[in-house]
């Protein structure tokens, strides 16, 4: 509204500069004409008195000339050698240059002056003589002072100032009203969601807004949605880890209290070792379950736009190579092709871990002697393809859930955080049986720059 108010007030300045302008001309002309009837008026008085011109200025033309309200008139006539014979001696005569006017059919210039310290409007007509020794032009001056012109211009300006004044508010006034009312949904909006629970992610009912708000509620509501999808999505995985940690915990708890309660050495030693194993398997967990916390951060700062470009292929090799020595100690194979490097826009911390949780799961599930290759493919294609066991058709759209284990061993979390990591790349991962009678894991990014 203060912008509209400031927008109203700069045309009213533009619309009142305009209307003066028009109120003048118009002020001009009106008088301009009245002028020129005053100087025709006496030309019509002019007369031969024995070879010598005269004027007998007619009294309705002296009555004229008389002091109005707004200002005066003056006049003179000169004959036909440009000498005064009648009027006020000295008004000034028209300018050098100064054009018979086109408005009017007579031999007439209109023109501004000063007499006697004041602005005036002067018409010069010059009139034809002809009859006995009189043959020429004499000029009749008509001047008029301008206070008159101003007067008449001042008063059409008020008019018109009053008019769009009266506009003006009428106009700031029902914009005030249209806006109110129109903006009287939205503060119920507003007023729903400020007075929510921070809990509540409930749909904002639509009814009675206007179409042109709907899209926002229902752009908020998307929102909420994908929020509470987040949330629920949190609150399961919160319970399933504590589900998976207990069970671990639990085992390895009962194992110190069997060992605890045998007075043999060896009990203990079995007892420990498996202590041992337990404990090894609730902190591979516990670091599952740390990387998915790592993964939310990265996913949110990839899709904040502050991720980079990643060159895979020195990715790609740095974390073969870290993985070399345990592909060695099991006897297994771990070759890298190159087909066609890339780049990634990403996170380089979650991208290493997609492929080290790759090749650890191949790992897992290839016998010694096997064989795993990566492999490096346009457009923007990562394969991690083994000769394990592979997977069966039935459970690899499953594998990717949280804790869902198609064999009996693992914590159920690789994949899961293959899949999340990809998710927040908007990369394409699909699970097909490989070339080498194993499983072969294609990973598609999406090619060209930052994510939108």
């Amino acid at each position: 509204m203060v912008r509209l108010v400031l927008m109203l007030g700069l045309l009213l300045i533009v619309a009142a500069s305009v209307s003066y302008w028009n109120a003048r001309n118009a002020a001009d002309t009106a008088y301009d004409r009245s002028l020129l009837s005053s100087a025709r008026a006496i030309a019509e008085r002019l007369f031969d008195a024995n070879g010598q011109l005269q004027v007998d200025v007619p009294y309705i033309a002296l009555d004229n000339f008389a002091y109005d309200i707004t200002g005066r008139l003056y006049y003179q006539v000169l004959d036909l050698q440009g000498a005064p014979i009648s009027g006020y001696e000295d008004l000034p005569p028209p300018p050098d240059g100064a054009a018979m006017t086109a408005d009017y059919p007579a031999l007439a210039r209109f023109y501004d002056a000063e007499y006697r310290g004041t602005g005036v409007r002067v018409v010069s007509l010059l009139q034809p003589v002809s009859g006995g020794e009189l043959q020429g032009m004499a000029e009749i001056r008509v001047a008029e002072t301008l206070n008159a012109r101003e007067g008449m211009a001042r008063n059409l300006l008020q008019r018109s100032l009053v008019n769009l004044s009266v506009l003006s508010v009428s106009a700031l006034l029902l914009a005030y009203l249209t806006v109110n009312a129109a903006l009287g949904p939205l503060r119920r909006v507003k007023d729903e969601v400020a007075n929510r629970r921070s809990d509540n992610l409930s749909p904002i009912g639509t009814d009675g807004l206007q179409r042109e708000i709907i899209p926002l509620v229902e752009a908020i509501n998307h929102l909420t949605g994908r929020l509470r999808e987040n949330f629920e999505r949190q609150r399961d995985f919160n319970a399933e880890a504590a589900h998976e940690l207990r069970t671990p915990l639990a085992a390895l708890k009962a194992r110190i209290e069997f060992g605890l309660r045998s007075a043999e050495p060896e009990d203990w030693r079995q007892a420990l070792r498996d202590a041992e194993v337990s404990t090894n398997r609730t902190i591979a967990l516990a670091n599952r379950l740390l990387s998915m916390a790592r993964i939310e951060r990265g996913a949110r700062a990839v899709a904040d736009g502050s991720a980079e470009y990643v060159v895979m292929q020195p990715l790609v090799q740095d974390v073969a190579m870290a993985m070399v020595p345990l592909a060695h100690e099991r006897g297994i194979e771990l070759a890298l092709e190159v087909a066609q490097p890339f780049t990634v826009w990403g996170e380089p911390t979650l991208l290493q871990e997609l492929l080290g949780n790759l090749i650890d799961n191949a790992l897992a599930h290839t016998p010694p002697g096997g064989q795993i290759v990566l492999r490096l493919t346009s457009p923007a294609c990562l394969e991690v393809e083994d000769t394990g066991r592979g997977i069966p058709e039935a459970e690899r759209n499953r594998v990717f859930e949280r804790f869902y284990r198609h064999a009996s061993d693992g914590s159920g979390l690789g994949l899961a955080i293959v899949g999340e990591i990809c998710r927040a790349h908007r990369a394409e991962i699909s699970l097909e049986q490989g070339a080498l009678s194993g499983l072969r894991v294609r990973v598609r990014f999406p090619e060209g720059g930052p994510l939108g």
